[in-house]
């Protein structure tokens, strides 16, 4: 295939505006796909994506062409909207020279698609606007256009209007990724350099790589070098997706496609790397992109210890296609050995724990999730500390600082309201508004990181129904008046129930949780005493009353010493079983953490 005739492109946009509907009607249009091969949501593998109806995964797939009278290959990478999956964008943009930027033509400009906007022009790709569901009755095609250019800052006359659904103003776009996006640079006989941008595991190939050829020509049966390990390895298959692997005899300097090099270590590929042949190496590897550093932290374990195993394997392969997802192996005194896992939000938790669970046949508890701290300890040094059980005793921590973002919301204005009202509780600082339109307002606050990534965005959601969109990113640390509270089970410390929280909330926290935990863990054959404690200091506790078991039924007269000696022996071991005895606390207690309200 002739560079000239290639167009590498991706679909950005907020979340539920229409990408994977838009990606399925490309491939119906170019018959990539044919109608008995044909699904919905077709670049979503995962049931889990087809469920939530939300895009996971960036996937990408190789689409034939013709257009006057020559025929073009464009490879496609569909990408989420969702912010907690901004890793697989910045991704996808990397292996990019161009990106279709989708707004919904009744929801208008978000606030995911700034963000994704940005990225994409940080990358210099070219953008081109398309304005979906034109077809809706609510639909405002105008409105939309007017947004476009005002907050986008983008030529609104050159947005295409469309209907993925119905497949109108298809055509056009195809006509105008070809037209506007150039052909990817580099040379055939230039020294090999391909950039990994994705990995997967095959039970019987090995790490499938998915790679973008920036320079050189890719072989089966080379040896090649990655460069970021200096590791070595024979090329055993190339292809391309089609969506399914196609083998193929070479893939040239601009395509994308995927190799296997029989790789059994998933830790062996690192996406972002390079990989350059080892005969006639590359001077220098390519820049790859941006890593996200994790923003949440929880740990993950499974219910039963024995499988163990069985989740290490899991979590690495599941590293390799989600590169911002982290793990380190670490023990709990309540729950034994697992994971302390870094997410970039709590639905990328949720995502995670749900794979594991479905794909690998896990079983797994989650702990109450946190963020990373800065504690400078009264000598001066300073810690950083994800997991509540790392914290430092009270009477050694000179100060707490705590990570802020700075969060932008985009609402309708009869909610702005309720929306500083929710901002305030959560003891955040407003910084100002701005109206896009008559009906539509963008705010900007500052807030905690740790009071926004439990329920805050379903909060913006349930206020704004449906309509408001939110986006963050990191800011600053800021000191903060932060205290360790724990739960004790029986006078133990369950340091998976720990939590870090602000001094002012940790009585109404501590005795809401106690309550829960009342509720939940069952009733044992002796008393189960719950506290909720800052320190030594016990602010709130609850009693789980044993069950009783009548020991003197059997009695049916005589003198009352014999039904004394059977309360007394009943009473002493019951006394014995409460020093030796263990309470199971059930998955739920767990969860009811997350659900509390912060």
């Amino acid at each position: 295939m002739a560079q000239q005739h290639i167009r590498n492109f991706c679909i950005i946009a907020h979340i539920d505006h229409g990408k994977s509907t838009l990606a399925d009607r490309l491939l119906q249009t170019t018959n990539t796909v044919s109608k008995r091969e044909f699904r919905e949501q077709m670049l979503d593998d995962m049931d889990l994506e087809r469920e939530r109806g939300i895009t996971i995964k960036a996937s990408s797939v190789r689409i034939r062409y013709p257009y006057a009278g020559d025929e073009y290959t464009l490879n496609l990478i569909d990408t989420p909207g969702h912010v907690d999956f901004a890793a697989e964008v910045s991704k996808s943009i990397a292996a990019s020279e161009g990106a279709l930027l989708v707004v919904d033509a009744t929801q208008g400009v978000e606030a995911q698609t700034v963000a994704n906007l940005y990225l994409a022009i940080e990358r210099g790709l070219t953008i081109i606007p398309v304005i979906n569901k034109i077809d809706l009755a609510t639909a405002d095609p105008e409105a939309t256009r007017t947004q476009i250019h005002e907050i986008l800052g983008l030529d609104a006359n050159e947005a295409i209007l469309a209907s993925a659904k119905e497949g109108t103003g298809i055509d056009e776009i195809l006509h105008r990724i070809i037209r506007d996006i150039p052909p990817p640079q580099g040379g055939s006989q230039n020294p090999l350099q391909t950039l990994i941008f994705d990995s997967a595991f095959d039970a019987y190939k090995g790490v499938i790589v998915y790679v973008r050829v920036v320079n050189g020509i890719l072989r089966p049966q080379m040896k090649v070098k990655f460069m970021g390990t200096n590791l070595v390895y024979q090329v055993q298959e190339v292809g391309y997706c089609t969506p399914k692997l196609s083998p193929t005899e070479r893939l040239e300097c601009g395509e994308v496609g995927y190799i296997t090099c029989h790789i059994r270590d998933p830790k062996e590929v690192l996406n972002g790397d390079t990989i350059t042949d080892e005969a006639m190496p590359a001077q220098q590897s390519l820049p790859g992109f941006r890593k996200l550093r994790p923003m949440v932290f929880s740990g993950i374990y499974p219910i039963n210890p024995a499988d163990f195993p069985a989740l290490r394997d899991a979590i690495e392969k599941l590293s390799l296609s989600d590169s911002a997802f982290h793990a380190e192996p670490e023990s709990s005194g309540a729950l034994g050995v697992g994971f302390r896992c870094g997410f970039l939000g709590l639905l990328h938790m949720e995502i995670v724990q749900e794979r594991l669970e479905r794909e690998y046949d896990l079983n797994l508890i989650i702990t109450t999730p946190s963020v990373v701290y800065r504690v400078t300890t009264t000598k001066g040094a300073i810690l950083e500390v994800d997991n509540p059980t790392n914290m430092p005793p009270a009477s050694e921590i000179s100060e707490i600082q705590e990570p802020w973002v700075k969060a932008h919301i985009i609402t309708p204005t009869d909610n702005i309201g309720p929306i500083l009202e929710l901002v305030t509780q959560r003891g955040g600082a407003y910084h100002g508004t701005e109206y896009l339109t008559e009906t539509r307002a963008r705010l900007v606050f500052s807030l905690p990181l740790a009071e926004i990534i439990v329920d805050f965005y379903d909060r913006i959601k349930s206020m704004t129904r449906g309509y408001g969109s939110l986006d963050y990113e990191l800011d600053a640390y800021r000191t903060s008046k932060l205290v360790k509270l724990d739960i004790l089970i029986n006078g133990q410390i369950c340091d998976a129930l720990s939590s870090i929280v602000p001094r002012d909330k940790a009585y109404p926290r501590g005795k809401q949780l106690v309550e829960k935990l009342e509720e939940l863990i069952p009733r044992q054959l002796f008393e189960v005493a719950i506290q909720a404690a800052i320190g030594g200091q016990v602010i709130s506790r609850a009693t789980v009353r044993a069950m009783g078991k009548n020991v003197t039924a059997k009695c049916y007269g005589g003198d009352i010493t014999r039904k004394r000696k059977l309360w007394e022996r009943q009473r002493m071991g019951k006394r014995r079983m409460k020093q030796v005895g263990k309470v199971e606390i059930p998955q739920e207690a767990f969860l009811a953490v997350l659900k509390l309200s912060s």
